[in-house]
């Protein structure tokens, strides 16, 4: 297992040990121990999404109680995107894009203090299964607009399916009127 450090800090990519053969690949997706080892928190809930070819999801945070997602796909691909939340930080508004999919073992680790989107790429569905570090509440559940302009993210899809709530998100401008994450001495904080 190879950790590598994304431009945003406390993001991390994830590259697992793939053994493929003729009848097709082997890969161990999550070894507590190992991950413990990086400095990875406890998970503990497990989620699976299917998403449609075109489909975006996104961009999504929770506060109460912070939640950390460890990403990866297993069928076919996605574009990730992060965005910095945490205001204070040097990366503040700023965000890191990444191809997953299912052939190259790569998960990404998003903890608490950013927003997280991404979009099926491709002709398949995209299934993507995440480990989160505290369970869904969706009342505290926040988000920023995909197709935010202050954002700046280029997206690989131009017409995305996307939700009502998705599209109902209001932009980085409001967000920072009320952040709902600090960047104070290195550390993260968050409303409680």
């Amino acid at each position: 297992m190879k950790v590598s450090h994304l431009g945003l800090s406390g993001l991390a990519l994830i590259e697992l040990q793939i053994y493929p053969d003729v009848r097709g690949f082997f890969v161990e997706r999550y070894q507590e121990a190992r991950f413990e080892r990086h400095g990875f928190p406890h998970f503990c809930q497990d989620n699976h999404s299917r998403s449609t070819p075109g489909t975006l999801r996104g961009l999504h945070y929770q506060v109460q109680p912070p939640q950390g997602k460890l990403v990866g796909v297993v069928r076919g691909a996605i574009w990730d995107v992060v965005v910095d939340i945490r205001s204070g930080s040097p990366t503040y508004g700023k965000h890191v894009t990444t191809e997953l999919n299912d052939r190259d073992g790569r998960l990404l680790w998003i903890p608490a203090g950013f927003a997280h989107g991404f979009c099926a790429i491709g002709s398949e569905a995209a299934d993507v299964l995440y480990k989160v570090d505290a369970t869904y509440e969706p009342s505290s559940e926040g988000g920023l607009l995909w197709s935010d302009p202050e954002l700046g993210i280029q997206w690989p899809i131009s017409h995305p399916i996307i939700s009502d709530k998705d599209q109902r998100f209001s932009g980085f401008n409001s967000y920072r009127e009320h952040p709902a994450f600090r960047y104070v001495g290195g550390q993260t904080l968050w409303d409680q």
